[in-house]
């Protein structure tokens, strides 16, 4: 089995043994580093000896190649615990869940790709905001994913947790992919790489993907993307330049009423699950960067530095009450959502080794982030896609800074403490070009400490101990609004950044050669869950909550060909103060379970097989309507027709069950009622497909 050259190894070659092993297995428990050449893995990379707590972790770039995927996002269902769903199209952000928190579409898990953040702070659509569709899995190393606030490097956003998306910077040969499948899925991506002269290295990529879906009305998804990177240097010095293109439209399938369905007709026609009530919902969204990292490292100490400028736009229609309003739209519920945003950012760190040769060798790091966002922000009432009446119309610029400390401390050859302070301030500026009492100047200051404590390693079996303080912004709308937007009555601005705290006991064990487990048991807590609506302009200042749950995953490779995934979650959601209205948290998941079995390389094939399966959760907080649990698998055998040729199958949903993706519980109102209905609300997972790839190597 070949591994990656991991940080510590590396370092342990050049500090030597005894007190220096220790200090670098400490430099290594900051994690991966990027700057690593090009290798494969296979399976699971050895997590022993350099991790902060049991929940971190890397996926392997060729564990996500064996997987069949129905979306760019699904990668992340290769952390244990997470979710991925869809409640409207293929296009817009997909619905997140992990340790009992409907992450909506991003909030509370920071996501990065290629070393440029994803999350979008004061969208239009949802603080966060974490459209992944412009993610190419084919393209990724690795991805490093934690969970929990205890990583000092980690500011906002990540609460519940993390993932940095690290692409390749070389391919050991240009490819194509080709794929077709039901439902209009047509998708092309060409891949190669090539060395520019002595010492440089130049990797391009495009996709192009048509999707209509199985909707009544066609999804109509159209989606082109482009990267080009240049690469210099090592491992050990080097740097790399990225630009990143990407654009989409698509027809929304927003999520419709139960009791149409139930129904089977609305207005005389037929009305079933894969029906819309508004024709004219959907979006359009482009993404453009430019990023750029350097590095330099030795054997005492590893300087980071890294950049990035982003264009960002998204138009998009949305529908989910359908008639409730007589706001002259010809009694249509429909809003549209404008965002128009440049962002620049950077990130720089350094870490260095002191007293390596001494009994207690320590591994200092000190690092900086800054992120500035100017945006234009704005809600309208529409129909049809034509706007009617403007709700918010802002101006919005924002800037986030953060500095950190972090001590990695070996007193032991199995006691190490990682020690991290973090502090956070936020500044906006406001300007409200529709009300004047909604502009202004906010500001706010976090502090953040960590602490852990990890025991171990003995017979290959680490302990961790990990506690820690985070936050997630507001979006900067709600810390100056003063009038409810729509009503014009007073309500109170919000603060900038709001707390969380993090607890969590941990086992990471390698007991035999071919068996990986990790068990961990945590706690995660909020001081509020304000929620900015960016439907109806407005905060709304939700309850204090606490989370707590056991998770537990596992990797067997009993031989090169073969590995097994398992994980499985629990979780007790639960607001934590007291109300007659009851404290379930609604669509918070309580149990979430993967299954993965791998063969590769066996003869001419390979397969594998992925089964999931998301428990029910209360749909308000008294816990009376829970939606229902979701059970679905993938499949995908290759075969290898040549050195450079494979053919794929893909079959989407093997069992063809009839599983939501989403399930709310809210009032609406249709053309044939007279009052709006409370009832639940479905988006429901696409039927059994099938996809058949070629893959051609030059």
């Amino acid at each position: 089995m070949r591994h990656t050259l991991t940080h510590t190894c590396l370092i342990s070659a050049l500090l030597g043994a005894g007190g220096a092993a220790r200090a670098d297995a400490g430099l290594a428990a900051f994690g991966t580093a990027p700057w690593l050449s090009d290798v494969e893995v296979i399976g699971q990379p050895d997590a022993i000896g350099n991790r902060t707590s049991a929940s971190q972790g890397v996926i392997a770039g060729a564990q996500l190649q064996a997987q069949a995927l129905a979306r760019p996002a699904d990668v992340l269902e290769q952390i244990p615990g997470m979710v991925v769903t869809q409640h409207s199209g293929d296009g817009k952000a997909n619905q997140y869940f992990l340790r009992g928190i409907n992450l909506d579409h991003g909030s509370d898990f920071a996501t990065t790709v290629n070393g440029v953040p994803v999350n979008m702070p004061s969208h239009a659509h949802g603080q966060g905001y974490s459209d992944l569709n412009f993610l190419l899995p084919e393209l990724l190393q690795r991805v490093n994913y934690s969970k929990g606030p205890y990583l000092a490097e980690q500011g906002d956003f990540s609460s519940a947790g993390s993932a940095d998306f690290v692409y390749r910077t070389r391919l050991a040969q240009p490819l194509v992919d080709l794929t077709v499948g039901q439902y209009g899925y047509r998708r092309a991506l060409s891949a190669g790489s090539a060395q520019v002269g002595d010492d440089l290295h130049l990797l391009g990529a495009v996709e192009m993907l048509n999707h209509d879906g199985p909707w009544r009305v066609a999804e109509g998804l159209r989606k082109r993307n482009a990267l080009l990177t240049l690469s210099g240097g090592s491992g050990a010095h080097g740097w790399s330049t990225s630009l990143m293109l990407y654009n989409a439209r698509w027809t929304s399938t927003d999520q419709v009423p139960q009791r149409l369905i139930d129904a089977g007709s609305y207005q005389g026609q037929a009305f079933g699950r894969f029906d819309a009530l508004d024709a004219s919902d959907g979006a359009s969204t482009s993404r453009n960067s430019w990023s750029g990292q350097w590095h330099d490292r030795n054997a005492q100490e590893a300087t980071q530095l890294s950049w990035y400028a982003m264009r960002y736009d998204l138009d998009l229609y949305s529908n989910f009450t359908y008639q409730t309003a007589s706001n002259g739209n010809g009694n249509s519920d429909q809003f549209a959502q404008r965002d128009q945003r440049t962002v620049y950012g950077g990130k720089a760190s350094r870490a260095w080794v002191m007293d390596a040769q001494s009994t207690t060798p320590t591994v200092n790091t000190l690092g900086l982030q800054v992120r500035q966002d100017l945006i234009r922000v704005g809600l309208f009432d529409s129909a049809q896609r034509r706007l009617t009446l403007p709700v918010r119309d802002d101006l919005v610029r924002q800037q986030q800074v953060g500095i950190y400390g972090q001590n990695d401390t070996h007193w032991l050859d199995t006691v190490r403490t990682v020690l991290g302070l973090r502090v956070d301030q936020y500044t906006a500026h406001v300007d409200s070009r529709l009300q004047a009492e909604n502009s202004g100047v906010s500001s706010s200051v976090k502090a953040s400490p960590k602490l852990s404590l990890i025991l171990g390693p003995w017979a290959q079996t680490e302990v961790f101990v990990n506690t820690g303080r985070g936050f997630h912004s507001n979006d900067a709308r709600g810390t100056t609004a003063r009038v409810d937007p729509r009503t014009g009555a007073g309500v109170e601005p919000v603060p900038g950044l709001v707390s969380s705290r993090g607890e969590e006991v941990g086992l990471r064990t390698q007991a035999t050669t071919h068996w990986q487990t990790a068990l961990s048991l945590w706690r995660l807590r909020f001081d509020s869950e304000l929620v900015y609506l960016g439907d109806t302009g407005t905060t709304e200042a939700s309850r204090p909550s606490q989370r707590k749950g056991l998770e537990w995953s596992n990797h067997w490779s009993p031989s090169d060909s073969f590995w097994l995934d398992a994980s499985m979650a629990w979780t007790q959601p639960r607001y934590s103060d007291a109300s007659p209205e009851g404290n379930a948290i609604p669509n918070a998941v309580h149990k979430v379970a993967h299954l993965t079995a791998t063969v590769r390389q066996l003869g001419p094939w390979s397969a594998s097989w992925g089964l999931r399966y998301i428990g029910p959760a209360a749909l308000s907080p008294d816990a009376r309507v829970l939606s229902g649990s979701n059970i679905s698998s993938n499949l995908r055998v290759t075969r290898r027709m040549n050195t450079n040729m494979d053919v794929s199958l893909d079959v989407l949903n093997v069992a063809n069950r009839k599983n939501n993706d989403i399930q709310y519980l809210y009032a609406s109102q249709v053309a044939t009622e007279a009052v709006p209905v409370t009832d639940s609300h479905v988006h429901p997972s696409e039927p059994r497909s099938f996809r058949l790839s070629t893959r051609i190597r030059f």
